[in-house]
This record gives structure tokens, sequence and C-alpha cells, in this order.
């Protein structure tokens, strides 16, 4: 399995690549989404799974997953977004944009496990 993490902090790239790398995926970090989109254009195969901040320069995580959601090459990852926006409007905008799960930082590792295994990327049982 691979991931990517997408996040404009050092700190949270590898705090999440940490987490999906103990649940045995292949990780690729990127700074913004126009980075990302970079990366996955270069990339044979697409990642199972990425780990998606809202707030980044050069291209927010919104717009991320919709440019993924354009592009029929990259309809099958999973898209989670990971990021201090809490009210309910973004939660709601995330989702229709096309944002498979969200969560709210700060995170435990056990809750980003229990919505890896929500969307059935992990067992469930995974961080026992």
């Amino acid at each position: 399995m691979r991931a990517m993490v997408i996040d404009d902090s050092r700190a949270m790239r590898m705090i999440l690549k940490r987490i999906v790398t103990k649940l045995n995926f292949d990780a690729v970090e990127a700074g913004d989404g126009k980075e990302a989109l970079d990366l996955l254009l270069e990339m044979p195969e697409v990642p199972d799974l990425a780990l998606i901040d809202w707030n980044m320069p050069n291209m927010n995580g919104l717009e991320f997953v919709t440019h993924v959601r354009a592009d029929p090459r990259l309809r099958e990852m999973t898209l989670v977004m990971v990021t201090t926006e809490s009210e309910q409007s973004q939660i709601v905008r995330a989702l229709a944009a096309g944002a498979h799960e969200y969560v709210i930082k700060p995170f435990t590792e056990g809750a980003m496990i229990e919505k890896l295994a929500l969307l059935g990327l992990v067992p469930t049982g995974a961080n026992s």
C-alpha cells in the first residue's frame, strides 16, 4: 500500500508519515497540493491514500481534492483531510468536493488509525 502525506508543516508530515509507515504503507511527502499533483504525475502507481492538510500555500487541500476528483487516473485514491478547520461548513465542503474522511488536528495516533480502519485501509484493531 502507498500513501501520500501533503502538509506544509514538516513536523506534521513526519508525524503522519510515522503513523502510516507503522501500518505498512510506503509513504511519500509533499509540502503543498501543487507539489503533490506534480509528484502524482511522475508516479507509475497512484497511492492508495492521501492525507491532506487544508491550509497550504500554492494549492490548498480543497483545491487538491477537486483536481484529483477531476482526473480519472486518480479517482481510486482515498482522500482524507487532516486539518485544523473544524467548522461544520468546512467539513461539508471537503466531503462534497470528494474527500472520504475528515480528521481534525490535533488528533491521536489511535484516532487516525481508527479512521483508516473505517475506510478499510487497515485492519480493525490495528492500534492494539
